[in-house]
C-alpha cells in the first residue's frame, strides 16, 4: 500500500480568485478533503468528483467535530494511503489551528505539506481599501483573535501593553467579544478618536464596512443590528461562508479609505 500524505492548505479568506496556484493543485489531487466553514463552496468545487468531501466546521458554541476527533480523521485516512488535503479559511497557521493538527500528523509519523493561504487579517482590509500599514500613519500592526479558548483562565491578551503599543489592530471573529475589546482598549489607554472599521463578508460581493472611532462603534454596530451572520440558504451560496465580523482599528490620524474597485461592496 502506497503511504498516505496530508496537505494542510489555505483556501484564502472568501473570494476564490485569491486561492493560491499551489493551493489550487494540491486541492486537485485530492481523495479526501476535510473542510471548515470559511470555505467558500466555489473552492471546494475544484476537489475532483471522486474525492470523499467531510466537513468539520466550528462556530462559536458549536463544533461539529472536536479538534481532537478531527486530527484523528487526518491520521486516519492517511494511513489508509489517501491523499488528504485538509482545507481552511485563511491561512492555516493563523487562529486556524493548523500548528495543532501538524503536531497531530508528526507524532503519528504521517508525512505532511503546509500550503499557506492569504489571510482574512490582511486581504479584508484591503478589499475595504484600508491599508494595514500606512507612512506616515502606521508603521506597526497586531492581529488578534476576538474569540479565545473559553478554557483558559482569564483573557490572555495583555491589553496594557497592546492597547497603545501598536498603530493597527486587527481583531478577527470579534463581535462575540466587541463591547468588551473596545473597553479594554478604552481603559487602557487607547485614543477614543481611534479610527475604527468593522467588516463582514470581507472579499465577498457581500462585504460590508462600517466606521467610526473608538467611542462611537458600538453604538453605531447596535444601532445598524451588526451580528454575526448566520447561514441562509435563500441569500445565494456566498452566504454559507459564515464568517464573523472582524474588528480593525487604526491610529489617530484618519486619511480616508481607498475604496478599491470590489464588486458588490457595500459601504455604511
Amino acid at each position: 500500500m502506497r503511504p498516505g500524505r496530508v496537505c494542510l492548505v489555505g483556501a484564502g479568506p472568501g473570494d476564490p480568485g485569491l486561492l493560491t496556484v499551489r493551493a489550487l493543485e494540491r486541492l486537485r489531487e485530492a481523495e479526501v478533503v476535510v473542510y471548515d466553514r470559511l470555505v467558500n463552496p466555489a473552492i471546494l468545487d475544484e476537489a475532483p468528483p471522486e474525492a470523499l468531501r467531510i466537513f468539520a466546521g466550528k462556530r462559536v458554541g458549536s463544533h461539529c467535530l472536536p479538534q481532537a476527533a478531527i486530527n484523528a480523521l487526518l491520521v486516519h485516512h492517511a494511513e489508509a494511503g489517501r491523499f488528504v488535503v485538509r482545507l481552511k479559511g485563511g491561512d492555516p497557521f493563523v487562529f486556524g489551528r493548523g500548528g495543532e493538527e501538524a503536531l497531530a500528523l508528526s507524532k503519528a509519523g504521517i508525512a505532511f505539506e503546509v500550503v499557506p493561504g492569504i489571510s482574512s487579517a490582511i486581504a479584508v482590509p484591503a478589499y475595504a481599501g484600508i491599508p494595514v500599514t500606512h507612512r506616515g500613519i502606521a508603521s506597526s500592526f497586531a492581529v488578534l483573535t476576538g474569540h479565545e479558548d473559553p478554557s483558559k483562565d482569564g483573557d490572555a491578551v495583555d491589553w496594557a501593553s497592546l492597547a497603545t503599543a501598536v498603530d493597527t489592530l486587527v481583531v478577527l471573529m470579534a463581535i462575540g467579544a466587541f463591547s468588551r475589546i473596545v473597553g479594554a482598549l478604552l481603559a487602557n489607554g487607547r485614543p477614543p478618536e481611534t479610527p475604527v472599521a468593522l467588516i463582514r463578508w470581507g472579499t465577498t460581493e457581500a462585504q460590508e464596512v462600517r466606521v467610526g472611532t473608538l467611542a462611537d462603534i458600538v453604538g453605531r454596530a447596535r444601532g445598524r443590528g451588526l451580528r454575526g451572520p448566520r447561514p441562509s440558504g435563500d441569500r445565494g451560496r456566498r452566504r454559507r461562508l459564515d464568517p464573523h465580523p472582524g474588528l480593525l482599528l487604526r491610529t489617530g490620524r484618519d486619511e480616508g479609505h481607498l475604496r478599491p474597485h470590489t464588486a458588490g461592496a457595500e459601504r455604511r
